[in-house]
């Protein structure tokens, strides 16, 4: 019938808490603020400074930019249901969503690489970081980082959409997730499980093999300097690319192990895992190099 052709989904509540979830809402909304404040002073104070205008900065920019499109994918849905008891999400706006959850995810996972290879020029070979890294050079790394986001994840909602959903419609987190979605189908999913699998292992999988890659030779070269002093503070430039790429993965990390391992555990922990990952990047990215970077720090007071 039509409501198997066009089917809509029910967000996950907060099991025990639905009559107060309103008030759930206000550290979600608060969080997701911050996120916009801090990322948008990035993005101010980059454009209005002209010696940030460098590759690095501009990496920051690109990651500032992709956690507040996918902070907002996001959020702003997840409140209407807290707040305003929106609950029901229509398959095409569910499927929207969760390509823009996926294909931001795989471009933010390419910034990060392409961040960590601009540390390993500017620290093994100096010399050569402003002839390799250039503004266009960026802009290319950025276009191709989009390009590769959208052709690789493009086919999880086309996949879905061949498969009848003919049971209980209640989604384990407060957004659209492919794997969640997925479960939801009456019929064979093995396609779409082979094609997700291996669209996340060639693009964040290959993705932080690299950039392990990339710090085994940038250690490799600060362990030559003689002084200990020198090695720090060569390797201090990396402290706030690295906290950043912990709270990208880690999150990441966790929420599909949730997903696979932990079909026996409470709905609240799928709700906060699925929020952590969402939210947690978005608001802590810009708070890291703020802090780390002097120029933006000065310029932010």
């Amino acid at each position: 019938n039509s409501s198997e052709l066009s089917p809509s989904f029910l967000l996950a509540s907060i099991p025990g808490l639905e009559a107060a979830q309103c008030w759930v809402g206000i550290p979600l909304c608060s969080a997701y603020v911050l996120a916009v404040l801090a990322n948008g002073a990035v993005l101010l104070v980059v454009r209005a400074e002209p010696g940030l205008h460098a590759p690095m900065y501009c990496f920051l920019c690109m990651l500032a930019t992709i956690d507040l499109a996918l902070a907002t994918a996001t959020v702003p849905r997840v409140l209407s249901f807290y707040w305003f008891g929106s609950r029901e999400i229509g398959f095409g706006a569910c499927l929207l969503q969760m390509f823009l959850i996926h294909s931001l995810s795989a471009v933010e996972s390419a910034v990060l690489l392409a961040m960590a290879v601009d540390r390993y020029v500017a620290i093994c070979h100096p010399l050569r970081h402003a002839a390799i890294l250039t503004c266009g050079t960026t802009a290319k790394v950025g276009l191709l980082a989009v390009a590769r986001g959208v052709l690789f994840f493009l086919p999880l909602p086309l996949l879905l959409l061949r498969l009848p959903f003919c049971g209980p419609r209640v989604l384990s987190h407060s957004f659209c997730l492919h794997q969640d979605v997925m479960n939801l189908a009456c019929a064979n999913t093995t396609p779409s499980v082979v094609y997700g699998l291996t669209a996340i292992l060639l693009v964040m999988g290959l993705d932080a093999v690299l950039i392990c890659l990339s710090y085994l030779l940038i250690l490799k070269a600060v362990l030559r300097l003689a002084a200990w002093r020198e090695r720090l503070k060569v390797f201090s430039t990396c402290v706030a690319h690295i906290c950043v790429v912990l709270a990208f993965y880690v999150p990441l990390i966790g929420l599909s192990v949730v997903h696979r391992f932990g079909k026996d555990l409470a709905p609240l922990v799928h709700i906060i895992m699925g929020n952590v990952y969402i939210l947690v990047p978005a608001v802590l990215n810009p708070i890291i190099y703020g802090v780390r970077t002097k120029q933006i720090r000065r310029r932010i007071l």
